[in-house]
């Protein structure tokens, strides 16, 4: 499989805002449109007030499409779960560093690197980035999202945009190469607000799937 560094622009279509009924359809959908990964959003009901799938959507996907998976853990105690999603074919799995998560990070971002997993880390909007600090150097992928989590088809967050810029300021002084991936209402014109911060991987639901034309869509927001 293909390995990128964090000078690619990434585009990763939420598969949450696809259509479930064909969800195998759909995916192969977005490859064809020219996908680089397909980002996989896990609610519980808990974490999120919002429930969506878990480990046997991620199974389907893979089963039936040959693409990175990026796994997007929004639930209480992830270690519980990470091996039925490691199993399930998940390439990279980010778990959340709110302490309502109720897990120890660092054994759970070992337990996904030892399975052979790439490793992310997700905050909220409301977390500060130095909660993250400490394990920066544990992991692939930096998640900021960039609405509250829950629900697709929210607004996009400017104001989250320093703490992007932070995040590349702290990965050039510890001589890192972390991903940096923005999530919620990510489109060509926000896509373009968050590169310039410094973002390489952008998540997007609805500008993607329920674009009249897919194949644009992605390559507007790769190139913005």
């Amino acid at each position: 499989m293909k390995s990128w560094n964090h000078s690619d622009r990434i585009v990763a279509p939420s598969v949450l805002a696809a259509d479930f009924s064909r969800i195998a359809e759909e995916c192969s959908r977005a490859i064809t449109a020219g996908a680089d990964w397909l980002h996989l959003d896990v609610m519980d009901g808990h974490f999120v007030d919002n429930i969506s799938f878990g480990p046997a959507m991620v199974e389907a996907i893979h089963a039936t499409n040959d693409i990175f998976l990026d796994v997007h853990l929004m639930i209480t105690r992830p270690n519980h779960y990470l091996s039925r999603f490691i199993e399930a074919g998940a390439d990279l799995i980010s778990i959340h560093v709110e302490t309502e998560t109720d897990h120890d990070i660092t054994p759970s971002l070992t337990a996904i690197r030892e399975a052979g997993c790439k490793t992310g880390l997700a905050l909220n909007p409301a977390t500060p980035l130095k909660t993250a600090e400490p394990f920066l150097e544990q992991i692939d992928l930096l998640l900021i999202m960039t609405v509250v989590p829950g629900f697709g088809g929210q607004a996009f967050m400017p104001e989250m945009m320093p703490k992007v810029e932070e995040a590349v300021r702290l990965r050039e002084k510890h001589s890192l190469s972390f991903h940096i991936e923005v999530d919620g209402g990510v489109d060509p014109q926000t896509a373009s607000t968050a590169a310039a911060a410094g973002a390489n991987v952008f998540v997007a639901g609805s500008s993607t799937f329920k674009a009249p034309d897919i194949k644009h869509a992605i390559r507007a927001i790769r190139e913005a």
